[in-house]
């Protein structure tokens, strides 16, 4: 119970200590994947035409980027935690994967709070709910499950080498255009596809997008491999990647205060 109480304190002071500096506020929040939306979405409607013969491509690049920006913000402020706290690590006995956590959790707050911007899209669009929409909940879990199982490796790896910020930094550049965020899946040559069904961010984008939107363009990983059982290659993928960074921060949990 004490440990769920630190949990719950620390994630609270970090969402609102986010903002609390600045006039806008929470605003920015959801000004961010808006502003990028609007880039995005003129240049590859407008000059590339992408949209043309997609009625709903607005609402599938915006689910793209509101996910994909969870991601990336979620796996950052992760990798950075432990540095960032380094006098609670030094001056407070708990377990320490407390703050990486808590972290993650007040970045899903602010992700729940751009998913009212899709939801604004979605009755724009005058999109009716589907009973297939309670699997929104289940799906979105799964992306912040694997957001902070990422984070955690990051956050035990930057303890030991601060490289790790520059290399994710370039590898999150590389998935963001490798990934079908702002172009259909159909785009990926066949040979890529299955392989970027392993990412369980690639797998949740494309079921809320099927699950929402629906229509062929939005494919998902049983299409992609041709059977309903496919999906045990990115839920698989996430449950090691969470098992191994359990283990990797057990291992160094340790020596973090030492070496912060």
């Amino acid at each position: 119970m004490q440990q769920l109480h630190i949990l719950r304190v620390i994630a609270g002071i970090e969402y609102k200590l986010k903002y609390s500096e600045s006039v806008l506020g929470y605003v920015w929040s959801i000004a961010k994947p808006l502003a990028m939306f609007a880039v995005l979405y003129t240049v590859f409607s407008r000059f590339f035409k992408l949209n043309v013969g997609f009625a709903d491509y607005s609402l599938y690049l915006l689910i793209g980027i509101v996910l994909w920006t969870f991601f990336v913000d979620g796996t950052s402020v992760s990798m950075m935690s432990l540095v960032a706290r380094s006098s609670l690590l030094r001056k407070l006995a708990f377990p320490h994967i407390v703050i990486p956590l808590s972290v993650t959790i007040s970045t899903a707050m602010t992700f729940l709070v751009n998913l009212v911007v899709v939801g604004v899209f979605v009755a724009v669009n005058k999109i009716t709910p589907q009973p297939a929409w309670l699997l929104l909940p289940l799906l979105l879990f799964e992306l912040i499950v694997f957001t902070f199982a990422v984070g955690v490796v990051l956050a035990a790896l930057f303890v030991r080498l601060r490289d790790v910020s520059q290399v994710w930094e370039l590898v999150i550049q590389l998935l963001f255009f490798a990934s079908p965020i702002i172009y259909p899946v159909g785009f990926l040559p066949p040979w890529a596809k299955p392989i970027a069904f392993i990412s369980p961010v690639v797998q949740v984008m494309q079921d809320v997008r099927a699950v929402i939107i629906g229509g062929p363009q939005a494919i998902t990983v049983s299409d992609i491999y041709g059977t309903a059982w496919a999906y045990l290659v990115p839920l698989g993928f996430c449950a090691l990647t969470l098992a191994f960074g359990l283990w990797l921060f057990h291992r160094e949990s340790p020596w973090f205060a030492e070496r912060i």
